[in-house]
């Protein structure tokens, strides 16, 4: 159900030690489309580390929930009372019925 989990840093480097230290994993460069910083590429549920930065998505921990129709998971979040704060074709940035920031990507086929 979680794709990603993805923490924001003031120190990418520092982070990227602190949780391969703590878990035992590997996070390396991201690939095109994933954005910027790294993250595991494992399969299942992944975690990613990127710069910190003023956007929606850039100042919390995410949890990002795949689903399999983008478009249409959005519009139940607001017949739901959530909110889309950033939508986007492959992945979007919500806010739940009681205002808890997460993601929703598109599942890839």
């Amino acid at each position: 159900m979680i794709d990603l989990v993805e923490f924001p840093a003031d120190d990418p480097a520092r982070a990227q030690r602190f949780w391969q230290g703590v878990l035992g994993i590997q996070l390396e460069a991201r690939r095109e489309g994933e954005g910027t910083g790294v993250q595991t590429h494992r399969g299942g549920a992944e975690l990613g580390v990127h710069p910190r930065g003023s956007g929606p998505g850039d100042r919390v921990s995410l949890p990002y929930f795949g689903v399999a129709e983008l478009a249409a998971a959005l519009e139940r979040v607001v017949e739901l009372g959530g909110e889309v704060i950033h939508p986007g074709e492959r992945w979007a940035i919500c806010r739940d019925s009681e205002g808890s920031p997460f993601g929703l990507a598109a599942r890839q086929s």
